[in-house]
């Protein structure tokens, strides 16, 4: 451990990125099918549940999150945790308004 960066190619930058690409298009495939398929009550959840992993693709491999430093973490969950805190309260204020 000399304490220098670890040198990535630049092949190996395009393929893990294609590879992600690739991944992200499989996932929007997999929104436009369940925008198509009846599921009942379960289109929303699947919808909100593929759109999860594709905001956690992006934020862990493109943002790089996955090897940052621990403040730079800190700082997006934070942002995160603030999300759900106004989804949150966004969500209670529909629910109880009358029609």
């Amino acid at each position: 451990m000399s304490g220098q960066p670890e040198r990535i190619g630049i092949r190996e930058i395009w393929r893990r990125n294609l590879a992600i690409w690739l991944a992200l298009l499989v996932l929007l495939a997999a929104t436009l099918l369940t925008a198509h398929v009846n599921l009942g009550a379960f289109n929303v959840a699947a919808a909100l549940g593929i759109a999860a992993l594709k905001s956690l693709a992006v934020a862990l491999l493109f943002m790089g999150l996955n090897r940052s430093v621990t403040l730079v973490r800190l700082t997006a969950a934070t942002g995160f945790l603030w999300l759900v805190i106004l989804f949150t309260l966004t969500l209670s204020d529909f629910l109880t308004r009358s029609s």
